[in-house]
């Protein structure tokens, strides 16, 4: 049977329609209950946002207000950047303008200093080719200049040799000066001085000009300043040494062992220098002089040194020396070398006296052997611890009385070395051609001299046996002339004063009879005269060394001790003989 279907199928389409329309109501009504709910919510949500809202604001306001205040506080420093920048715009463009005018200037500047660095350099380039033009000029006139300092020097030597030789005929005393250094004791010395006062005097007022002239500045309180220039045949200046004084001193030797006498004495007031320059540093404890350093060794041991080199040249034997000490102690001559009865050194009083031949001696004076100079310089120092001395407000250590060492030099001769030697002819002959235009009645009397000694025979004949000479070589320490205001001294020292200065004054006054070529030379007016009565009188060559001091104080002294040496310079005593006589030897 065939199924309905018509009837069937709207029922389920009806059936499917209802419950789609229930559904859709049930939606419906659904969506009804969902939008009350959802208005619900709305509401609730409208009171709660008006409820944030006001709960915001609460809490916003604070932060809003400072806010404000940051807002304006920012406003306000920006304010004051914005017026920093502005400023700053200002000083930059202000420093751009000063940078731009100093670049202006600099470049400028830059331009001139280069232009003058090369005017410097080109200036520098001309001076430097003059400067090779006058180096070629001054290596020139060094060159011409060193030839004539060597021409002058040898016109010099050969001046000073030609004088020497005049000298020499003439018999003149050679005088040399030397000034000593200022020393610690001039500003020390004459405590009656005012202190202030004495500061100011004590300076320099001597000077040694060249090597042969003084110059003194007379500059004496209440006088004009008056300068004055002395001339001797030696000047020695402060800072000279022992050495160079002794190498003029050494060319006298040689002509001891010649036949000639030779005296050398130191003239001076006290404290200027005179033993030193005879003897050398003195020791404080015994006076003797020290033997230590021998640069500063005086003239008396560097001689004896010297004479014995000499004597050591010559054939063994054919000399031998003797030596006395003595001085001259308030116009009394004491023997330094006399021993007593043990042998001990004492100084014992002699008497000096004039021979048949007006030669002066001292009889029974001790003469010691001596056959080196260590031995002499002992024998010396034997005699020095004798000597006086006494301390002076001028000199510490001044000598009150005048030292005579005597070297006698015996030379053993045979007779056919006796009278005038080749040499002395040779040396005769060069000299009167030199100097002849200036004496030449002199000099053709020496020639006829000489001529008739040569030519004439020998005083002994070669057969005859050795012969004896002797020459002496005086050694002359002279105590020092004295002010008796500045030295301070008293009772037995002003004494000794007054006999030094009138033995010192009775050397002036026979240097002046023999100038003056008087009949009578008052020898005998003093001890120390008498006793050097053949070196003083031309029997010997006499070189005097003047020993001054530079300082302010003692210029009275020093243009005293200059006067003496100008005077002495002018004595002609005639030439001096030489030792060609046999003398006989004494029993010793």
């Amino acid at each position: 049977m065939r199924p309905r279907r018509g009837p069937d199928l709207g029922s389920v389409w009806a059936q499917r329609a209802r419950q789609l329309e229930q559904r859709l109501r049930a939606k419906e009504e659904r969506i009804v209950v969902l939008e009350t709910e959802n208005a619900l919510l709305h509401l609730k949500l409208a009171e709660y946002q008006g409820l944030f809202g006001r709960s915001a604001n609460k809490i916003l306001q604070p932060y809003s207000a400072h806010g404000q205040q940051q807002t304006l506080q920012r406003s306000s420093v920006v304010t004051q950047l914005h017026r920093a920048i502005q400023r700053l715009k200002q000083d930059l463009k202000s420093l751009r303008s000063f940078a731009f005018e100093l670049s202006k200037d600099f470049q400028h500047q830059c331009k001139t200093y280069l232009y003058q660095v090369l005017t410097a350099i080109q200036r520098i380039q001309l001076q430097n080719e003059a400067m090779q033009m006058f180096q070629i000029k001054a290596f020139d006139l060094e060159q011409s200049l060193q030839e004539v300092t060597e021409r002058y020097e040898k016109e010099k030597h050969k001046r000073r040799a030609l004088h020497n030789s005049l000298v020499e005929l003439r018999g003149n005393i050679r005088v040399h000066c030397r000034i000593r250094p200022l020393l610690p004791f001039d500003t020390a010395a004459g405590h009656t001085i005012p202190q202030d006062r004495q500061k100011k005097i004590s300076e320099k007022v001597a000077y040694a000009v060249d090597d042969e002239t003084v110059f003194v500045k007379c500059n004496r309180p209440g006088h004009a300043s008056i300068n004055k220039t002395f001339q001797f045949e030696r000047v020695y200046n402060a800072s000279e040494s022992q050495d160079t004084v002794f190498a003029d001193v050494a060319p006298l030797l040689t002509s001891l062992l010649d036949g000639y006498n030779v005296c050398i004495m130191a003239y001076g007031q006290t404290g200027s220098g005179k033993t030193y320059t005879m003897l050398g540093p003195q020791l404080e404890e015994n006076f003797a002089f020290s033997i230590e350093d021998e640069s500063e060794l005086g003239i008396i041991p560097r001689a004896t040194q010297e004479v014995f080199r000499l004597i050591s040249e010559k054939p063994p034997g054919s000399y031998w020396v003797e030596v006395s000490v003595v001085e001259v102690y308030n116009n009394e001559i004491f023997d330094l070398l006399a021993k007593d009865s043990c042998g001990r050194v004492f100084g014992v009083k002699r008497d000096v006296v004039t021979t048949r031949e007006g030669k002066s001696d001292v009889p029974l004076l001790t003469y010691e052997t001596v056959e080196n100079a260590s031995e002499f310089l002992h024998l010396v120092n034997k005699g020095l611890r004798l000597r006086v001395r006494h301390p002076t407000l001028v000199h510490a250590h001044s000598s009150r009385s005048h030292l005579v060492v005597t070297l006698t030099i015996t030379t053993i001769v045979s007779g056919d070395n006796f009278g005038i030697s080749w040499e002395d002819e040779l040396t005769s002959q060069k000299l009167n051609k030199e100097i002849s235009c200036t004496f030449p009645q002199k000099m053709r009397e020496n020639r006829s001299t000489f001529s008739s000694r040569a030519s004439s025979p020998a005083q002994f004949d070669a057969t005859e046996k050795p012969k004896q000479i002797k020459t002496r070589l005086q050694l002359v320490d002279l105590a020092g002339s004295e002010c008796v205001g500045m030295s301070g001294v008293t009772g037995a020292a002003l004494r000794e004063t007054s006999f030094i200065n009138r033995s010192l004054s009775a050397l002036a006054d026979v240097l002046g009879a023999i100038a003056e070529q008087r009949s009578h030379v008052p020898y005998r007016n003093s001890k120390l005269t008498h006793l050097l009565q053949d070196a003083v009188g031309g029997d010997a060559k006499l070189l005097v060394i003047l020993c001054i001091s530079p300082d302010q104080k003692y210029l009275a002294e020093s243009m005293q001790s200059l006067g003496f040496g100008t005077r002495a310079r002018q004595v002609q005593r005639g030439q001096v003989k030489k030792k060609n006589l046999p003398v006989l030897s004494k029993a010793k």
